[in-house]
């Protein structure tokens, strides 16, 4: 039945509005928001500032006109629980009834839930379950301008389910000026609401040098930052009442840090990231006086509310959503932050009262700075999304209905990374896909905890899983190590790591029987006992494009560096600085360092080669690789789990293999790598000569013409080579001899002879121009000059078509002339030549007339003798 089918009919409003927007700038929105809301799915995109009171109206604003549960979405949780816990105490019920929240771990709702606050991705998660989402009539996207991957999914299914029930409204809420995208993605009316912060000062206070390095903040920054907030702190218990004061800093490392440093100044400082526990996050947002300063990431920027603050310290700087090559999961990168992140961050001192923001940065920094922060789905990693779409059309990913669409090389990568974890075959949602989806993490994660699961147990994959899945460091990259801390409570992620297991254990018991086919290796033999199979055993399943293998003689370190290096089953190669990770042939590896051409290993497991060998199976290839050695073609064959050689050895090839090999030799090397013989060469060049003149049926042996007649006339060969026969022993003249044409080839010695005879009765070697498609070359007569006495004309081959190039030699072989034309050289220069040689060469003839001479190839004397 439709929610809305009698609206008249709803009971009394349950939220007074008069003292929940009580002094809140965006209770102006009120009556007109109600008057859209009345109708039954009239979206709305609501602009208006931080600091406006937004969060805490619209929700309930829309409750008192419409049935159904109002779902409010928040980028992180700490908001979710904040904003909720502040509806509740202004509507003065308990929290879970009137208003609730759901979140990842931590749920506070009930039946009765009339206004719901709940994380992105997990209303991402409950839309896959309920695709109407049953029993919500209305769904708010808070900070929708922050276009984290999450809330993008939730816009563009939203914008669907609208498109499907006629109950069903969505509202926006930005505080950007980004409004008339979102309105025409939804197809909605503007609301906006106008900013009454008090005035704000702005004081520019850049840094000599640089405020990063490779490994984070600078030092020199650190300290500037620090020097900012002790004197901010100074300056709002002098001038503003004793306000307390907010820095914003990138990550969570950082608000650690300078908190640490900011305390050590004798100024109570707290951190406040997402990272934290949700009780210590709440302790650092109630308004006491031990806390002066809030060093904060973006998580305070927009909707959670920071009491008492009166200064605003401003880095400058944000973490934003990349794709981390070295874990394959999205990682956050330091960058400058935008100037409308950097607004809002300077909009938190002037909700009060006369406001000052500290900006350590100058203004040039400020205007290179993006307007907009990019959105995620333009630089993170996209496989959960692709997941995600998949899931949600119940088949293929379908990025239409974003309202982003990602770069093709983004979406390209993750659809092949959800193929080779089995999410998806030939683009189709596999049943392996759809349990990826349910699973609240990364799908190569998931793929550990679902197939990890028959392996080792639900709970222990679950506690693998949640371990590698997670941010903590593993102490000098021993995973067996931190899963002690872990488990002991002694790491700083212990409490969230325990809520991690049991909701993966849970979904682990769930899909216990699903996958055992696809599981590779027997699962019956017995559970890894050892901490350290168990781990690499979750590694390799998540990640099994990074089982490695130590290389041959890795100790052996380029000048420079240190430690032993591994081949990675991807290809990539990777060192190991743990001494007793190095003592291991065989690693899963969890993590790496560095995107140069050498990463490191920053966390990995020992794993027995078997175990590798089952795990990394789809990675595993057989083939058979032509090599050549030594003049010789042979057969590589080898098995691969992927880049890593696991066996190997040499025969010879088959034909095709051996037909390809040298077809490529061919295409890269041309003809001549065949080192003709002197007999190959010269056939070779009279067949040229003969295509030239005379066109088919001569063959055209140029290197295209022989590749293009490969086949007819060289197969032969190839089987040879195939059989180990060296090309040195190659006949191309018994080969090239299969091209000869019949019955002209009869005639192949007549009309392009090897020899000519001349005069003397000497049968001289004709030199055939070189073969090339463009020659124009004629063949040349190399002769002694004495022996062509009495030859008038120049002689003429092929059928008479083509003269020969006579190049007259000295006694010496040296040439005296070179000419198409006997008959005027005998009457011209031959008279010079006379004169210069006949004193250097006395002992050989040189007639006045040598049209009429004896040719001879001798001396004078030896001609008189014989």
């Amino acid at each position: 039945m439709s929610l809305t089918n009698n609206m008249s009919s709803l009971p009394t409003p349950p939220f007074d509005l008069a003292v929940i927007a009580h002094d809140l700038p965006a209770g102006a929105l009120i009556p007109e928001l109600q008057a859209r809301c009345r109708t039954a799915s009239a979206n709305t995109v609501v602009v208006a500032p931080p600091g406006t009171g937004k969060t805490t109206v619209v929700p309930p604003a829309i409750a008192n006109v419409r049935p159904g549960k109002i779902v409010v979405t928040q980028p992180r949780r700490i908001v979710a629980k904040a904003a909720a816990t502040r509806l509740a105490e202004l509507s003065g019920t308990k929290l879970g009834e009137l208003v609730g929240y759901s979140v990842r771990g931590d749920r506070k709702s009930s039946p009765a839930t009339r206004v719901e606050f709940v994380t992105d991705g997990l209303l991402v998660r409950r839309m896959l379950q309920d695709p109407e989402l049953t029993g919500i009539s209305t769904v708010v996207l808070d900070e929708i301008h922050e276009r984290s991957m999450d809330s993008d999914l939730v816009a563009a299914m939203c914008s669907e389910i609208a498109l499907l029930r006629d109950d069903f409204t969505v509202v926006a809420m930005s505080a950007t000026v980004e409004a008339q995208r979102w309105a025409t993605h939804f197809d909605a009316e503007v609301l906006e609401v106008a900013s009454q912060l008090h005035p704000l000062e702005v004081e520019w206070r850049p840094v000599r040098g640089h405020r990063t390095t490779e490994r984070g903040l600078d030092r020199d920054f650190v300290a500037h930052v620090v020097r900012a907030s002790v004197d901010a702190h100074g300056r709002a218990q002098t001038f503003m009442d004793g306000g307390r004061v907010l820095t914003f800093v990138p990550s969570a490392r950082d608000t650690a840090t300078i908190a640490d440093a900011i305390t050590a100044a004798g100024i109570p400082a707290r951190p406040l990231h997402g990272g934290l526990p949700l009780a210590e996050q709440q302790a650092v947002l109630r308004n006491t006086a031990d806390i002066a300063v809030i060093v904060a990431t973006s998580i305070a920027e927009s909707s959670l509310t920071v009491p008492s603050v009166r200064v605003v310290v401003d880095a400058g700087l944000s973490r934003e959503p990349r794709l981390d090559a070295s874990r394959g999961v999205p990682a956050l990168v330091t960058v400058p932050a935008s100037r409308a992140a950097a607004t809002q961050r300077a909009g938190r001192a002037a909700r009060l009262g006369p406001g000052l923001v500290i900006r350590c940065f100058d203004h040039t920094t400020w205007g290179a700075m993006p307007e907009h922060p990019l959105p995620e789905v333009a630089t993170g990693d996209f496989t959960s999304a692709a997941l995600t779409l998949a899931t949600w059309h119940g088949s293929e990913c379908n990025t239409e209905i974003l309202p982003e669409q990602p770069p093709a090389p983004i979406r390209d990568a993750a659809l092949a990374e959800l193929a080779a974890l089995g999410a998806l075959t030939d683009g189709k949602l596999t049943p392996l896909g759809r349990a990826l989806s349910d699973a609240p993490t990364h799908p190569r994660f998931g793929r550990a905890l679902f197939l990890g699961g028959p392996r080792l147990g639900a709970k222990r994959a679950a506690e693998l899983v949640a371990m590698i899945s997670g941010d903590e460091r593993a102490p000098a990259g021993d995973l067996a190590a931190l899963l002690r801390q872990l488990q002991q409570g002694h790491a700083r992620s212990a409490g969230r790591w325990r809520q991690d297991v049991r909701q993966f254990t849970s979904l682990a018991e769930q899909y216990a029987a699903s996958f055992t086919d696809i599981v590779h290796g027997s699962t019956q033999s017995g559970r890894p006992t050892d901490p350290d199979t168990a781990i690499a055993t979750v590694v390799a399943l998540a990640y099994p494009e990074r089982i490695a293998r130590r290389r041959p003689n890795s100790d052996n370190a380029a000048p420079g560096t240190s430690g032993t290096n591994y081949l990675l089953a991807s290809g990539v190669g990777a060192r190991c600085d743990s001494t007793s990770l190095s003592q291991s042939e065989w690693l899963a590896i969890a993590e790496l360092q560095g995107a140069g051409a050498t990463p490191r290993i920053r966390a990995a497991a020992p794993i027995p080669q078997t175990l590798a060998v089952a795990l990394g199976s789809d990675l595993i290839t057989d083939s058979t690789q032509p090599i050549w050695h030594q003049q010789r073609l042979r057969a590589r064959r080898t098995k691969q789990l992927g880049a890593i050689v696991l066996h190997e050895q040499h025969g010879a090839l088959s034909p095709d293999l051996a037909s390809e090999a040298v077809r490529q030799r061919i295409r890269t090397d041309g003809w001549s790598w065949l080192q003709w013989s002197e007999s190959a060469e010269h056939l070779r060049r009279r067949l040229a000569l003969l295509h030239r003149t005379f066109g088919a049926p001569w063959p055209d042996v140029t290197d295209s013409g022989l590749s293009a007649r490969f086949d007819e006339w060289f197969l032969p060969e190839v089987e040879l080579l195939a059989a180990g026969t060296p090309v040195t022993n190659i006949d191309c003249a018994s080969a090239l001899q299969r091209l000869l044409p019949w019955p002209e080839a009869v005639r192949l010695d007549e009309l392009a002879p090897e020899r000519l005879r001349v005069p003397s009765g000497s049968a001289i070697a004709l030199d055939y121009p070189e073969v090339s498609a463009d020659a124009d070359a004629p063949p040349v007569l190399a002769a002694k000059l004495q022996e062509c006495f009495g030859l008038v004309e120049t002689p003429r081959i092929l059928d008479g078509r083509v003269p020969v190039l006579c190049h007259l030699l000295s006694p010496a072989r040296r040439p005296l002339a070179v000419t198409a034309d006997l008959a005027s050289f005998w009457a011209g220069p031959y008279a010079q030549v006379r004169a210069e040689m006949r004193g250097r060469y006395p002992k050989h003839p040189w007639p006045e007339g040598p049209l009429t001479a004896t040719a001879t190839r001798h001396t004078t004397k030896r001609s008189q003798r014989d």
